[in-house]
């Protein structure tokens, strides 16, 4: 199994991650592209010590992008969303 850190790469915070966490106690992580749920879900319980009920994954398409006539796109990313069971909660990101 890979590091931790190696698959969990960025704790996103937006409007919708927030009101996630609140009704669904769910996080969501940028993560690395080749990374399952069973590598995701090891890695959230050994990283932050807590018990995973689920994850969802998707990937997140490249959107194209120019600079005055130069044109091309930013690279595709996996966004994972992780549930936790009932009474579990990642005390690092509760104070955000």
């Amino acid at each position: 199994m890979r590091d931790p850190r190696d698959i969990l790469q960025l704790h996103l915070l937006t409007e919708k991650a927030v009101i996630l966490k609140e009704r669904e106690n769910a996080y969501i992580f940028r993560v690395h592209t080749d990374a399952n749920k069973m590598e995701i879900k090891g890695a959230v319980e050994k990283a932050f010590n807590v018990k995973v009920d689920r994850v969802r994954t998707m990937r997140m398409p490249g959107k194209p992008k120019r600079l005055g006539r130069y044109e091309g796109r930013t690279p595709a990313w996996k966004k994972a969303v992780v549930i936790l069971k009932k009474d579990q909660k990642i005390a690092d990101f509760d104070n955000v």
